[in-house]
């Protein structure tokens, strides 16, 4: 599996981007998937992560209200809206996949998660 996120890029604070994580292979739909961003000196932090079949979802507190995550099945796709963006949301941005398949349960660790995405950079202005 591949997973390719896109969609990032420069924006003024209070703005909105919407990112996408597309993924190569036909399983994409049996998996849960993640969102996790890495500002610069910092360590990968969870952001949000959404089930197989898109029925549950999970986010940091730190964007809890401000993003959304969804999935397209039929597009192979992992979208997250980004709402009211603040200059610490600054960061590379990976998608990545949970490789229990139809597991219920989300998890917020890097290491439950794999093939993960070359990442796609969102800066906020302020």
């Amino acid at each position: 599996v591949q997973l390719v996120e896109s969609g990032g890029g420069l924006v003024q604070a209070g703005g909105f981007l919407r990112l996408s994580c597309a993924a190569s292979a036909r399983t994409f739909s049996s998996y849960s998937k993640g969102w996790f961003r890495q500002a610069p000196g910092k360590e990968r932090e969870f952001v949000a992560s959404i089930s197989w079949n898109g029925g549950t979802t999970y986010y940091a507190d730190a964007v809890k209200g401000r993003f959304t995550i969804s999935r397209d099945n039929a597009k192979r796709t992992v979208y997250l809206q980004m709402f009211n963006l603040k200059p610490e949301d600054t960061a590379v941005y990976y998608c990545a996949l949970d490789p229990g398949f139809r597991r219920a349960a989300l998890f917020s660790m890097a290491y439950e998660y794999e093939h993960w995405g070359p990442g796609t950079q969102v800066t906020v202005s302020s």
